[in-house]
């Protein structure tokens, strides 16, 4: 068979991409000083998406085609059991509640693309553990892109963090690869496949994003034709870096400046 095409970036091209990485981080770094009980999830999208606009760029996932027309917002926003792709609207967050917010930026035709997941007020041990282990899974994923490793490397770091906390690995959405285009070859699953993959080299740019949940990997798309969430109802967290591999190791690209120069206050919320 094969094998897809996977475009390689150059150093230059790589700094393009931390631009609008760098967009991102900002935008979610701003969103969790908003994320309290109260507020609106078509709240945090406005703010993101003026946030967005202001600095130059375009939101990324604004006009991704979907089974019921395209995607109309900034960002996705999940709560408790939703995985991903929850759209913004009337919901008012809730004490007690985990918030996942994926964002993405294109910044002169290059994508950035980044999520968090955040805990509101107080929650139990068990859901805050299952935030922080899924963020480190996602640190684990990075730490193991390096030149020469492979696909299934990174794989078999995010799932051994799962595997060891005894969580659900969610199988149906995975990393990808990321650059002019927001989903790119290849294809990064977070569990073991039973295959290598591709071998890792300097130039490829990857999104990696574990999801884990409190139960099982199963999930389905809601009513609206983009919400995904556990099909028992357990809790879902979700993490997300883009990255590119260099001859160092990996570079996080979805980091922000020092706060001297992150982007101005907004207004409006």
């Amino acid at each position: 068979m094969l094998e897809r095409r996977v475009a390689l970036k150059s150093s230059a091209q790589i700094e393009r991409m931390a631009v609008a990485g760098r967009l991102v981080a900002e935008v979610l770094d701003r969103l969790e000083e908003l994320v309290r009980p109260g507020v609106t999830t078509r709240e945090l999208d406005a703010v993101a998406e003026r946030l967005i606009r202001e600095a130059g760029a375009i939101p990324s996932f604004v006009g991704v085609p979907g089974p019921r027309g395209a995607y109309r917002h900034a960002t996705c926003i999940s709560i408790d059991d939703e995985v991903v792709h929850g759209i913004p609207g009337p919901r008012r967050v809730e004490d007690g509640q985990i918030v996942s917010v994926d964002a993405g930026a294109i910044v002169e035709g290059w994508h950035g693309d980044a999520a968090r997941t955040f805990v509101v007020g107080d929650v139990p041990d068990e859901t805050s553990r299952l935030v922080e282990l899924t963020r480190r899974s996602m640190d684990a994923g990075i730490a193991a892109a390096r030149p020469g490793a492979f696909l299934s490397d990174i794989s078999a770091a995010i799932e051994d963090v799962a595997l060891a906390a005894g969580y659900g690995v969610v199988r149906q959405f995975v990393g990808h690869g990321i650059g002019t285009e927001m989903h790119e070859e290849p294809q990064v699953a977070n569990f073991r496949t039973g295959s290598r993959g591709r071998r890792l080299e300097p130039g490829l740019c990857l999104a990696i994003e574990p999801m884990f949940t409190l139960g099982g990997h199963e999930v389905a798309v809601g009513p609206d034709g983009w919400t995904v969430a556990t099909v028992d109802g357990s809790l879902a967290a979700h993490w997300e870096h883009s990255i590119a591999i260099t001859e160092d190791g990996p570079r996080v690209l979805t980091i922000a400046e020092p706060a001297a120069e992150k982007l101005p206050q907004a207004v409006g919320l």
